[in-house]
C-alpha cells in the first residue's frame, strides 16, 4: 500500500471518529508520492495532491517543507511547469515557508541569473528568519558585487520586513466569554492528560474547557464577525500554572486570527484578560502569538466607611465588581489611548500595561519570534554594508537609578544583558535581551517545541547555550503507545538538534526518565545563570529560572537569548529556630500563610521574584522552596546561600554531571563536560573571593519584604485547594495554608511521595520512618502509597546504602523497565508502590488517583482534576504536605493526631535548617559583564 493509499485512510478515520480535517503532512516520502500525482495530469487523485501539496503541508525545516521548496524553486525556474501554480504564486507560497529551505531556495533563485530573480529578492525582503549559512551568502553575494544582494541587505538594514507591515488598528473590538471563575490555569486551556495530542494542533484544540463552550466562542464569534471573543478569567489570574503554548495554541485556534492560508490550523492574535491579569509565563506565550493580554481590575476589595477592608468569615477579602465583564459584554480595546471601553464609549479601566512599546511591536509582527529575529537580521545587514542602522524597533528599556543597588535578580540580568548601551547598572522594568545558560525541554511539551523550531527553521542549538536537557519524566509512569510513539521521535529530535536527551536513539545508554527539574537543578553550575524550561516548575536553586512555553524554549535553544523586562524582588528572610519535628516542606507552606496575613490578603509573591536567604541549604533540598513558588504565583525564585554553601552545591552538581557523563550521556560537542569546566571555574572564583557566591546590594530596593518566623510553626501545614468553597472563584487557588489539626483525622484515600518537590533526603525520611514504626509491631497500611523517586542516582544510591531494602520490604510493586507498565493503574491496594522515577500522579496525564479520592501528597498541583477527578458523589482533593505526613497518613487512613506525628518522626533529622545568622545582602561593589 502506498503512502498516499495509508493517508487517505487515516483521512477517513480523523474524518469519521474525530469529526476532524486531514492531518498536516511533516512527511518527505508522503509529499513526494503527492507531488509526483501532481506531475500526472490523468492522476484520479492529483486534484486532492494540489490541495495537499498548497494548503496542507507544514512549513519550516520539516522534511516535508524541503520537499515542497524544491518543487516551488523548479516550478519557477521553470523546471517544472503545473498549469495551477504559475511561478509567481510558488513565491507566495515560498514566502510563507517561514525559513529554512524556503530561504535557501529564494537564495537560490535570487542570487542566480533566472528571469525571476528580482521577484524572489522581493519575497527575501519580507523574511526574517535567516541563519548564518543565509546570511553568509548574502554577505559574499554582496562582497562579489551582486546588485540583488545589495538590494536586500538595504531593505534589510531599513527593517522593510517590519516598518511595511500594517500597524495594529486603533479600535478592536471584543466580545466577552468568561472561560471560569477564579484562577484560570492552563489545565482548563489544554488538559495535562491531553498531552499526546499537543502536537496534532487540530485534535488537541478539542480539548480546551469543554466542547459545549467551543461551540459557544465559535459562535460567537460567527455571529459578531467585527469583534474578537476575548477569554476571561473572572474574578482571578488567567493561565496560572504550568505554561503551555498549547493553552494559548487553542485559544487562537477558537477565537483568533489564521496565520496564514497555507499553513493548516496555525492562529494567532487571540485576545485574553483577567479579572488579576495575566499570569507572567502565560503573558510570554501570548506574546508569542502577537496577542493581547489585559489586567481587567473588574472586582475591587470592598472597603468600609472607615476605609478598611472588609472580610468574610474566612478572613478574606470580600470583592465588589467595577464593572461587568459577563458573558456577551461587547467592549473596545483603544490601542492609541490605551484603555478599554464600554459600548458607550466609556473608559473601564487603563490597559497601558499590555501595550507597551515592545507589546505592540509584538502585535503587529505577529509574534515576538519576528522581531527577535528581525532585530539579529537589521543589525547584520547594517554591519555587512558598513552603515548605522536606523532606529526602528523600540529603544530597549533601560533604568538605571542613581546610588540604588541591586537585587539579586538585576544583578544577574546585567551580568548576561546583551546589547545594552547603558553605562550605569540597569534596574527593575528595564527590558533587555539576555544570554540564556541553561535550556530544559520536557517530553509533554517538547514535541510542540520541536515544531517551534521547525517552523522557525532552526536545525542546531546555539553555541551560546551552555547546557540543555531534554525530558522523559512526565511521560514516565507508562511506556504506552502514545509514549511509544511521541518519546522516541522526540528524543531523535532533540539529540540531532544538539541537546542532552534523557533517551539515547542510538540505544548506547539506559532510557532516564529522571525529573526534568532535577536534572536542570544538577547542570545549572553557576548561581548567576539565566535558565529557561519548558515547564512552570523551572525554578532552580542556583541563578534565575523561568518556566516558558515550549515556543519560548525554542528560540532559546535556537538564538541562545530570551527578552523580557527585569522583574521586581521580594525579600524573604527567616527568623526564630525550626522546631525538630517539623519538615522544610511546612516552612514552605507557612512562607505563603504568613506573607498573607503580613499583607491584608495580598499576595505580593505575584507577577515578582521571590529572592529568599536559604543560606545554609544545599541545592537539593532548597529547590523545594524554589519549586513551591510556581503555585505562590511567582514569577521565579533566587536562593542566596553562603560561599561554603555554594561550592558543596557545585560539587554536588559536578559528581551528577560526571555520572550522566559515565553512563554515555555527552554528546559529540562534549556539553556535559564543559559544564563541569565551567562548574571549576566557579568553584575558583569564590574560593579565591574574586567573584563571592551571589548576593543582593545592602541598599537594594525591594517591592516588599517578607519575615518568616519559624518560632509561629509548630504543626504540620497543608496547602489546600478549598474544593467547596462557597465562592467558587476561590476554589483552586493555591493559597488556603491550613495547619494539620485543621483536619482532625479526616480520612486520606491515596498517599504519593514524589515529582520534583522531593529529594533523596525524602526517601530516607520514609525509610527511617518505617524502622522507627515497625518497632510498635507489624506494618500495614490502610491507604494505598505511591513513591516515585525523582531520579535513577537516588535510587542506586539508596540501593548502596541499604535503604532500598526497607522500602522493597513493604511495596507491592516494584518498577522494572525491563518491562514497564504499559497501561495506567485505575484502582490501588491498601500497600507501597514504587514507582519509576518521573512525574507519575502529579502530572495526571497517565496515573491518577481513583475518582472522588482525598490524595494527600508532595506534589505541587492543586489544579482541579489534575491529580484526581471529581466523583458523582463527591469532588476529588489533592491536598499537598510533607513525605512524613503522608507516609504516616497513608499507614493510618487518616490524617494523624500531633501527637501521633511526632512519635513516628522521633529521632529523625528532617531538615537540617537554621536561617543564616545575618543578612547575607554585601555593599555595592561594581558588575562585571559577560
Amino acid at each position: 500500500m502506498s503512502l498516499y493509499s495509508e493517508y487517505l485512510q487515516e483521512i477517513e478515520v480523523r474524518k469519521n471518529e474525530l469529526g476532524l480535517h486531514p492531518k498536516p503532512i511533516d512527511s518527505a516520502e508522503l509529499l513526494s508520492e503527492i507531488i509526483a500525482q501532481i506531475k500526472d495530469s490523468g492522476n484520479e487523485h492529483r486534484e486532492d495532491s494540489l490541495n495537499f501539496f498548497i494548503y496542507n503541508t507544514l512549513p519550516g525545516t520539516t522534511p516535508a517543507a524541503g520537499v515542497k521548496a524544491k518543487f516551488l524553486k523548479d516550478i519557477v525556474t521553470g523546471a517544472e511547469t503545473v498549469a495551477e501554480i504559475s511561478p509567481e504564486f510558488a513565491l507566495e507560497q515560498l514566502s510563507h515557508m517561514k525559513g529554512g529551505p524556503s530561504v535557501e531556495a529564494l537564495l537560490d533563485i535570487a542570487l542566480s541569473d533566472d528571469a525571476n530573480n528580482a521577484a524572489a529578492g522581493e519575497v527575501l525582503k519580507s523574511q526574517v528568519f535567516l541563519y548564518d549559512a543565509d546570511t553568509t551568502r548574502l554577505a559574499e553575494a554582496f562582497k562579489a558585487g551582486n546588485a540583488i544582494a545589495k538590494d536586500i541587505l538595504e531593505s534589510y538594514a531599513k527593517a522593510e520586513f517590519f516598518t511595511k507591515l500594517d500597524d495594529i488598528p486603533e479600535k478592536i473590538k471584543v466580545i466577552t466569554y468568561i472561560a471560569a471563575e477564579g484562577d484560570i490555569s492552563t489545565d482548563l486551556l489544554s488538559p495535562g492528560n491531553q498531552s499526546h495530542s499537543r502536537a496534532d494542533r487540530e485534535l488537541h484544540g478539542l480539548c480546551m474547557i469543554s466542547p459545549e463552550a467551543q461551540q459557544e466562542i465559535k459562535k460567537m464569534g460567527e455571529d459578531n464577525p467585527d469583534a474578537k471573543v476575548m477569554l476571561i478569567a473572572e474574578k482571578g489570574t488567567m493561565g496560572v500554572g504550568s505554561s503551555r503554548m498549547s493553552g494559548v495554541n487553542n485559544v487562537a485556534l477558537w477565537a483568533g486570527e489564521k496565520t496564514s492560508p497555507y499553513i493548516p490550523f496555525v492562529n494567532n492574535r487571540p485576545v485574553v484578560a483577567g479579572t488579576n491579569g495575566i499570569a507572567p509565563i502565560f503573558l510570554t506565550t501570548v506574546g508569542v502569538t502577537g496577542g493581547i493580554g489585559l489586567d481587567l481590575k473588574n472586582w475591587v476589595q470592598k472597603k468600609d466607611e472607615n476605609g478598611d477592608i472588609v472580610r468574610d468569615e474566612n478572613g478574606d477579602p470580600v470583592l465588589e465588581e467595577a464593572y461587568s465583564v459577563k458573558t456577551g459584554t461587547v467592549l473596545t480595546i483603544d490601542t492609541k489611548a490605551k484603555k478599554l471601553l464600554d459600548s458607550e464609549g466609556n473608559v473601564l479601566v487603563d490597559v497601558a500595561s499590555a501595550f507597551t512599546p515592545q507589546k505592540v511591536e509584538f502585535m503587529k509582527a505577529g509574534g515576538s519570534y519576528a522581531v527577535t529575529f528581525g532585530k539579529k537580521i537589521q543589525t547584520f545587514a547594517a554591519e555587512t554594508l558598513g552603515i548605522e542602522a536606523p532606529v526602528v524597533y523600540a529603544a530597549s528599556k533601560e533604568i538605571s537609578i542613581e546610588g540604588q543597588g541591586l537585587t539579586a535578580v538585576e544583578k544577574i540580568f546585567n551580568r548576561n544583558a546583551v546589547g545594552v548601551t547603558s553605562k550605569t547598572p540597569l534596574h527593575t522594568g528595564s527590558d533587555v535581551r539576555v544570554k540564556v545558560n541553561i535550556v530544559g525541554s520536557q517530553d509533554t511539551t517538547g514535541p510542540m517545541t520541536c515544531q517551534e523550531l521547525e517552523s522557525m527553521a532552526a536545525s542546531t542549538i546555539s553555541p551560546d547555550v551552555d547546557g540543555a536537557f531534554q525530558s522523559g519524566c512526565h511521560t514516565a509512569s507508562v511506556w504506552d503507545n502514545k509514549a511509544k510513539a511521541n518519546t522516541p521521535k522526540l528524543m531523535a529530535f532533540m539529540n540531532a538538534f544538539g541537546v542532552i536527551t534523557a533517551r539515547d536513539p542510538k540505544g548506547v545508554y539506559h532510557s532516564m526518565t529522571d525529573v526534568i527539574h532535577k536534572v536542570l537543578n544538577d547542570i545549572t553550575v553557576d548561581d548567576r545563570a539565566i535558565i529557561i524550561g519548558g515547564d512552570s516548575h523551572t525554578r532552580m536553586s542556583k541563578g534565575v529560572a523561568f518556566g516558558a512555553d515550549s515556543g519560548t524554549v525554542a528560540i532559546a535553544l535556537a538564538t541562545g537569548e530570551a527578552a523580557m523586562p527585569i522583574p521586581e524582588s521580594v525579600k524573604v528572610t527567616f527568623k526564630g529556630h525550626m522546631k525538630p519535628h517539623m519538615d522544610f516542606r511546612d516552612i514552605v507552606h507557612a512562607t505563603q500563610a504568613q506573607m498573607l496575613k503580613q499583607f491584608n490578603g495580598e499576595n505580593v509573591f505575584q507577577g515578582r521574584v521571590i529572592e529568599v536567604q536559604i543560606g545554609t541549604l544545599l541545592a537539593d533540598q532548597a529547590f523545594t522552596f524554589t519549586d513551591w513558588t510556581a503555585e505562590m504565583k511567582a514569577k521565579a525564585s533566587i536562593c542566596i546561600s553562603t560561599d561554603e554553601t555554594l561550592i558543596k552545591s557545585l560539587e554536588l552538581a559536578k559528581s551528577r554531571i560526571q555520572i550522566m557523563i559515565n553512563k554515555g550521556m555527552d554528546n559529540e560537542a562534549g556539553m556535559l563536560q564543559k559544564l563541569i569546566g565551567l562548574a571549576d571555574k566557579r568553584i575558583a572564583e569564590v574560593k579565591s573571593g574574586e567573584a563571592p557566591a551571589l548576593a543582593p546590594d545592602d541598599n537594594a530596593k525591594y517591592y516588599a519584604e517578607v519575615v518568616v518566623d519559624l518560632d509561629a510553626i509548630d504543626e504540620p501545614m497543608i496547602a489546600d485547594p478549598d474544593v467547596n468553597n462557597e465562592d467558587v472563584s476561590k476554589r483552586y487557588t493555591h493559597d488556603v495554608i491550613r495547619p494539620t489539626s485543621y483536619y482532625d483525622g479526616r480520612k486520606v484515600d491515596l498517599g504519593f511521595v514524589g515529582s520534583c518537590m522531593v529529594h533523596k533526603g525524602d526517601m530516607q525520611i520514609i525509610a527511617a520512618m518505617l524502622r522507627n514504626l515497625e518497632k510498635n509491631g507489624p506494618i500495614t497500611f490502610n491507604a494505598p502509597l505511591v513513591v516515585a523517586p525523582p531520579t535513577y542516582n537516588i535510587v542506586d544510591e539508596l540501593k548502596a546504602e541499604g535503604d532500598w531494602d526497607i522500602l522493597a520490604k513493604y511495596a507491592g510493586f516494584i518498577f522494572d523497565d525491563e518491562h514497564p507498565k504499559e497501561a495506567a493503574r485505575t484502582k490501588y491496594e491498601n500497600q507501597l508502590y514504587l514507582e519509576r522515577p518521573g512525574c507519575n500522579l502529579c502530572m495526571g496525564n497517565q496515573e491518577k488517583a481513583e475518582a472522588g479520592d482525598t490524595v494527600l501528597a508532595t506534589s505541587t498541583r492543586l489544579f482541579q482534576g489534575r491529580v484526581v477527578e471529581d466523583s458523582a458523589e463527591k469532588k476529588g482533593e489533592s491536598l499537598l504536605g510533607s513525605t512524613p505526613m503522608v507516609v504516616l497518613s497513608t499507614i493510618l487512613g487518616r490524617f494523624p493526631t500531633l501527637e501521633e506525628y511526632k512519635a513516628a518522626v522521633e529521632g529523625i533529622n528532617l531538615t537540617s535548617f537554621a536561617p543564616p545568622s545575618e543578612d547575607l545582602a554585601r555593599p555595592a561593589i561594581p558588575l562585571k559583564a559577560v
